[in-house]
């Protein structure tokens, strides 16, 4: 017979008796665990699988339904003459899950429900570098309130909101400690966002982008699933974040993956960071368009800050046309890239690099340099067998990684969500 857990733990390790509240919020969140990673799943299943009683199952499952966090999806039989099972999968049409990003250039959003249905998902122009702290807080905070209204009309209420950014996090108190290529020093992001959201009441988590993007690629990228990879970013700035052994390396102080500001050239071009020769001032966005298209260069005065996309469209355009000076900046960029990558695979031994953002836009044109390059260097090639991949998310990697973080804490504590929210119309 399976034995339901009964025992919890204190914060200093010690085994202590779980109360009813506590055992009940921890079965329920391991039930939603269960179906998350199942399309459908019966009541026996989910027993057999989490070790849980049926009666129990069949307990947790009836508050759920209630709570519309799952629905029955229909019968399945066992065997040719087994006893039909009602199976149940995830729902939670009504729970939203807001991921946002805000970056140099752009906000994006990303919203789903809890079953993973995308409700908005856009990206706006936006001068983020140059419009100061104040300023683009107030704009993040128009643009998340327009994406809570777009999916209130969807019928889901959000749950949570996380924003993603490029930069060092103190992800507990939600401060953007350093953004270099923002120019933000100590915001405390969480708390402005909250106060301009105000009757919203919608909890507000920040984290960085490389992170949550990183976690995007684990659970749904083109190396789903690959328990050791590298993300890399591929903006005007460029992060890595790191899976290890199927986990998100944070560091000591969660400020990991700071991947751009490795130096890579003592004599080369001052970063935003302050430093001399950084990796991002080789391979960034803003490095790519001063050497390919020096007429558009970021920070010329009186240029208009246009979609990043449209930047690499006209590149590609340019290089699908064999333009001569394109060319030679993508190889020069593609073998830094396969230079930094070396350093990355030496010190993480990846299975792969994921590239992100514009790399992959770019990717037939710059991967056989990069590859090159990291061949080359790599110590302990070719039996590391690493390799770079191009994300098929494109510039939406983060805000859906945002999102998903979401969605994750509402399964790690559904108690949070357990107070009866507005059902919709047509429900």
């Amino acid at each position: 017979m399976t034995k339901e857990p009964h025992l919890t733990r204190a914060p200093g390790g010690a085994v202590l008796p779980a109360g009813p509240a506590v055992l009940r919020r921890a079965n329920l969140s391991l039930v939603l665990r269960e179906l998350r990673d199942h399309t459908s799943l019966s009541r026996a299943d989910i027993a057999e699988a989490t070790g849980l009683h049926r009666a129990t199952v069949s307990n947790l499952m009836a508050e759920l339904l209630e709570r519309r966090l799952v629905r029955e999806v229909g019968v399945e039989h066992v065997g040719a003459i087994g006893r039909p099972r009602r199976a149940v999968a995830l729902h939670g049409a009504h729970v939203g899950a807001l991921g946002m990003e805000i970056n140099v250039d752009y906000i994006a959003v990303h919203g789903t429900d809890l079953s993973g249905r995308v409700l908005v998902e856009r990206r706006v122009v936006y001068d983020t570098m140059g419009s100061g702290p104040d300023s683009a807080v107030r704009r993040l905070g128009l643009v998340a309130k327009e994406a809570v209204e777009a999916m209130r009309r969807a019928g889901a209420v959000p749950a949570g909101i996380a924003v993603a950014v490029p930069g060092l996090v103190d992800v507990t108190r939600g401060v953007v400690t350093l953004a270099p290529n923002l120019y933000w020093h100590d915001l405390p992001l969480a708390d402005q966002l909250s106060s301009i959201l105000g009757p919203l009441n919608v909890p507000v988590r920040v984290d960085n982008d490389a992170n949550l993007a990183a976690l995007a690629e684990y659970t749904s990228g083109i190396a789903a699933g690959t328990p050791d990879l590298v993300y890399l970013t591929g903006e005007v700035g460029v992060g890595g974040g790191i899976i290890s052994g199927g986990k998100l390396l944070r560091g000591a102080d969660g400020f990991s993956g700071e991947v751009g500001h490795l130096r890579v050239d003592p004599n080369g071009d001052q970063c935003g960071c302050g430093r001399i020769g950084c990796w991002e001032t080789k391979v960034g966005l803003a490095a790519l368009v001063r050497a390919a298209m020096p007429e558009q260069a970021y920070g010329l005065p009186g240029m208009p800050v246009p979609d990043p996309g449209e930047r690499v469209a006209d590149i590609a355009r340019g290089l699908a046309s064999g333009d001569r000076r394109m060319m030679m900046a993508v190889a020069q960029v593609g073998e830094w890239l396969g230079l930094g990558g070396s350093i990355l695979a030496n010190l993480f031994n990846p299975r792969a690099i994921v590239i992100g953002g514009y790399f992959a836009s770019l990717a037939q044109w710059l991967l056989p340099h990069a590859q090159d390059q990291l061949q080359r260097l790599v110590v302990a090639a070719p039996a590391a067998q690493c390799r770079f991949v191009a994300s098929t998310l494109g510039f939406g990697a983060a805000s859906r990684g945002a999102a998903s973080m979401v969605v994750n804490h509402i399964i790690d504590d559904p108690a949070a969500i357990m107070d009866p929210l507005p059902r919709p119309a047509a429900y």
